[in-house]
């Protein structure tokens, strides 16, 4: 059985007092997190991407800071929803050293 499958059958039985502290425990193991952003060490190099594609947040932010607008972000990348636009501009303004770097490695 999975996390996830054992986790439903927890929460099912709980109180929703207990439901109120996993959540709080949930969203402060979360930090900082971004939704639909992350790294994975196999996926392009471990640069933070938008979840569902191999599109790292670096490249929307080189692009963006070149005149593309997201309107025209959003032809070139089919897969990508505003809202994923908006989570790389939040990650960007968290991790902008970070994100900087990359472009200037990717150059």
């Amino acid at each position: 059985m999975n996390y996830l499958l054992e986790t439903e059958k927890l929460l099912s039985r709980m109180t929703r007092a207990e439901k109120a502290q996993v959540l709080q425990w949930v969203v402060a193991d979360l930090g900082d997190a971004f939704p639909d952003i992350e790294s994975n060490p196999g996926v392009c190099g471990g640069e933070p991407c938008i979840v569902r594609t191999r599109i790292p947040v670096w490249v929307l932010v080189q692009a963006k800071l070149l005149g593309t607008t997201e309107s025209d972000l959003l032809k070139c990348y089919p897969t990508l929803r505003s809202e994923d636009l908006a989570n790389a501009w939040s990650y960007y303004r968290v991790h902008k050293d970070e994100i900087n770097n990359q472009i200037r490695e990717n150059e």
